[in-house]
């Protein structure tokens, strides 16, 4: 495994997605979206749980892999990987999704065969770039605690912390599934949200964001993405 993967300077814009979850129609549909935009797959990132709740695993990661998209390892690709007992999500101990989660981690495990779990375990677990002179590190939940969820209302002083412990000028994270973006102190915290599962707002619709460097700075646009979701929800 590599700690951390390094993409050099970008000068173009990045479109940044997290939690396929499994999602082959979703997946399918943000490729179709960067392709539309002109976004070559070298400036796509994602920030990490290919696999989850979802019905297509396989699919998904073959999808993701075939298009050479740079990949942070999420909680979930390190405990497919390695073959473990759960997906190390963090949830609290007998909660629905604690529950739930259990049911799709043994399905995910004997879904992927041992090519895709080897491929999970080389993922790094921080990509750094520079945009717009920016220095910039995404990981999946917090800078050394893969499940650490970082939610809009979590508490500045905990962003800030982990600001500091990264390094960077901003931070691009995962793991909480929610779209959101915050400046502390100069400092960026920004969450693209994920493609897998929509974000509690009572619409079927996923997210996605786009990074483009501009003169004065970094424009951050935060996407809806429209995709089938009832083939979703029929698929086996």
């Amino acid at each position: 495994m590599n700690e951390i993967r390094d993409l050099g300077p970008i000068d173009q814009p990045l479109l940044v997605f997290g939690g396929s979850y499994g999602n082959l129609q979703a997946t399918r549909a943000l490729l179709a979206e960067a392709e539309r935009r002109g976004i070559p797959k070298e400036r796509l990132l994602c920030t990490g749980d290919l696999v989850a709740y979802c019905a297509d695993p396989k699919a998904t990661v073959e999808l993701i892999r075939d298009a050479g998209i740079a990949v942070v390892m999420g909680n979930c690709e390190e405990s497919v990987g390695a073959d473990a007992e759960d997906c190390g999500c963090g949830f609290e101990k007998g909660s629905s999704c604690d529950l739930l989660s259990a049911q799709w981690f043994r399905y995910c495990v004997g879904a992927l065969n041992a090519e895709a779990k080897a491929w999970m375990r080389q993922l790094p677990r921080r990509i750094t770039f520079t945009l717009a002179g920016q220095h910039f590190a995404a990981i999946h939940g917090g800078v050394d605690e893969i499940n650490r969820f970082i939610f809009p209302a979590s508490p500045a002083a905990e962003k800030r912390a982990e600001l500091r412990e990264s390094a960077a000028d901003g931070v691009i994270g995962g793991h909480s599934g929610l779209p959101f973006t915050e400046v502390l102190g100069g400092r960026l915290w920004h969450n693209a949200g994920v493609i897998g599962l929509p974000a509690n707002d009572g619409t079927p619709r996923v997210w996605f964001s786009i990074l483009s460097p501009q003169a004065d700075g970094i424009l951050i646009e935060h996407h809806a993405l429209k995709y089938d979701h009832g083939a979703a929800a029929r698929d086996p």
